[in-house]
């Protein structure tokens, strides 16, 4: 987190009232702590639900009678598929095929798409994508994301919206009003729940937030801060660029193999993805570890003395009472049930690799 704070949430202030100091994540100061419990918030997110202000992900609109061929140029899924009021997630890819970011791209209409990303290079890649292209490429930060995740979730939005959101798949989004406000609502989310992400702007995006806050008061809805968000992701086995996936990696070795297109359109990098597959240098894994606390991350992985891999993004899970981390293990040593060691400094722990996702493994509530 070294981006200095050039960018500011509307909902700052909330989340200061609720005992945030409002540290930096992609230049915006982002809720990393509140003065409640992660454990709860944790809770929450499982049993009922938990609302994020995800707004530091950057928002670009991409406009324009080309605008598609440019994010599908960018995007390592195939998004001409997509139809209007649908959306990818996926990766985008350096020249040489490295995952220089991922992405969600939704399309609006043919010529009016948002495509919404991390701390990666996405923008500049857009960029390159468009020269001499009919298209205009802004990024929109008064376009905020409140992200309410949980089983609760469905009931408390659709008794609040005009949207027939039970009527919306997985990875769609429809616009409508939402506690009488306008907004994109989308079902899609960070956790291994069913959740919806609310898109609306930075005035309209304050009085949502409060809204959901007085509709879920006693039904055990809360917001939720980044490091609670960390512990669900972790146990959904979701990645976050920086820790799980960089421009060093190629997407078979972090588990996103899935999401490069074989049959479609070219797009960047897709020769230098594809020639990688069969040649990992390690493959994407989770392990729970013999400790009752998150470790630090970073730590060496060893198997008969020997380094396998690495800890990227660690957790502790209070609800699977485990400490859990996703890893980087040498195909060789990423079997499930596989006895390693985590050596760090000064620390030494046993652990076994474990299938992932940890927690919901057939993605059954995500799916509901």
């Amino acid at each position: 987190m070294t981006e200095e704070l050039s960018r500011t949430s509307a909902l700052a202030e909330r989340h200061r009232a609720l005992g945030s100091g409002l540290e930096d994540w992609n230049g915006m100061g982002t809720a990393w702590e509140y003065s409640t419990s992660p454990n709860a918030e944790h809770d929450a997110i499982r049993e009922a639900a938990g609302m994020f202000d995800m707004s530091p992900l950057k928002k670009v609109r991409v406009r324009g009678p080309e605008a598609g061929a440019v994010v599908d140029y960018t995007h390592s899924r195939d998004l001409t598929r997509l139809a209007d009021g649908q959306s990818a997630y996926g990766a985008v890819l350096s020249d040489r095929g490295t995952v220089a970011d991922d992405a969600i791209v939704f399309r609006n209409t043919k010529d009016d798409w948002l495509f919404v990303h991390g701390s990666g290079a996405s923008m500049e890649l857009l960029q390159a994508s468009a020269v001499k292209a009919d298209v205009t490429i802004e990024l929109d930060d008064d376009l905020h994301i409140i992200s309410l995740q949980g089983p609760s979730s469905l009931d408390l939005l659709d008794t609040n919206t005009d949207v027939d959101l039970i009527a919306v798949a997985y990875f769609n989004h429809r616009d409508g009003l939402l506690f009488g406000r306008p907004a994109m609502i989308s079902r899609t989310g960070y956790s291994g729940e069913r959740g919806y992400e609310i898109f609306a702007s930075a005035d309209d995006a304050v009085a949502i937030w409060d809204a959901i806050v007085e509709a879920g008061a006693g039904a055990g809805v809360m917001p939720a801060s980044f490091t609670a968000l960390d512990k669900v992701r972790v146990e959904a086995a979701l990645l976050f660029y920086g820790y799980d996936m960089t421009d060093e990696h190629y997407p078979g070795e972090v588990g996103l193999g899935w999401a490069i297109s074989k049959n479609g359109p070219d797009y960047r990098g897709r020769d230098g993805a594809l020639a990688a597959v069969g040649n990992e240098r390690f493959v994407g894994a989770g392990i729970s570890i013999d400790h009752d606390d998150i470790v630090a991350g970073g730590e060496s992985l060893q198997l008969n003395g020997s380094d396998v891999g690495t800890v990227n993004s660690p957790a502790f899970s209070h609800r699977l009472n485990k400490s859990l981390a996703l890893v980087h293990l040498h195909p060789s040593a990423a079997s499930a049930g596989t006895e390693l060691s985590v050596v760090g400094d000064g620390v030494r722990y046993s652990a076994r690799v474990e299938n992932i996702p940890f927690f919901d493994p057939g993605k059954s509530r995500t799916h509901a």
